[in-house]
């Protein structure tokens, strides 16, 4: 069975930093994307920022460029989300997807999901 385990969220002051993990079983992620998504209360889910089965890496949003940073260490089957300077409106429950080799900002296009973890920014 293919699993995504999330974990890493929690509540941080603005400013502060915080790092997700995405576990995943049952794939080998050599060959499958991660992307990273987010959803906030009344908002659609969207997607960005995913790294490529090769390694590749696309943002889809400005405003976490130079911010949030994405890797996965293939050895270990886990994906990494490296945010930084984190604000109010990045609040949301973040997830990470994985489809196979190809990114793209659509979650209808992911096959499988991790279960979602809140980030809050808060003081």
């Amino acid at each position: 069975q293919v699993q995504l385990v999330e974990s890493g969220g929690g509540l941080v002051q603005p400013g502060g930093s915080l790092t997700l993990s995405c576990a995943a079983s049952g794939i080998a992620l050599e060959e499958y994307a991660i992307g990273w998504f987010r959803q906030a209360p009344g908002k659609e889910r969207e997607g960005f920022l995913c790294i490529s089965g090769d390694g590749g890496v696309s943002y889809y949003r400005d405003d976490v460029k130079g911010r949030f940073t994405i890797s996965k260490d293939n050895a270990d089957n886990r994906g990494s989300l490296q945010m930084t300077g984190l604000q109010p409106s990045d609040t949301a429950v973040y997830y990470c997807a994985s489809r196979p080799i190809w990114c793209n900002p659509f979650p209808e296009h992911y096959n499988y999901w991790g279960q979602g973890t809140q980030v809050t920014v808060s003081s």
